[in-house]
């Protein structure tokens, strides 16, 4: 049974930062290509920030230079460090591993920046 578990969202004022991790589970995670998407009310899911097992990393633009995805192939869990968040930003964020045409989600965490 495959799961990711989210954690570390919550409200933030704006300019502060959070850290989200994804603990993985059921999966041979570091072959899996992690990713990081976000959906705010009314607007599609879009991705972003990914990495592929071996480090490799790309971002949305929207996020360049403030956020920072990471991954412990140890502990099967992938991170995304949120620096300087706008209001923007608010959304709930979800965790995607794929693999091929293998694809899994996670239940999503809500990041509010507000002040």
């Amino acid at each position: 049974q495959v799961q990711l578990v989210e954690s570390g969202g919550g409200l933030v004022q704006p300019g502060g930062s959070l850290r989200l991790s994804c603990a993985a589970s059921g999966i041979a995670f570091s072959i899996y290509h992690m990713n990081w998407y976000r959906q705010a009310p009314g607007q599609q899911r879009d991705l972003v920030a990914g990495i592929t097992g071996a480090g490799s990393t790309n971002y949305a633009d929207s996020v360049k230079g403030r956020f920072t995805i990471s991954r412990d192939n140890a502990k099967n869990t992938v991170f995304l460090q949120m620096n300087s968040l706008k209001p923007e930003d608010t959304a709930v964020y979800y965790c995607n591993a794929r693999h091929n045409s293998l694809g899994y989600w996670g239940q999503g965490t809500q990041v509010t920046v507000s002040s």
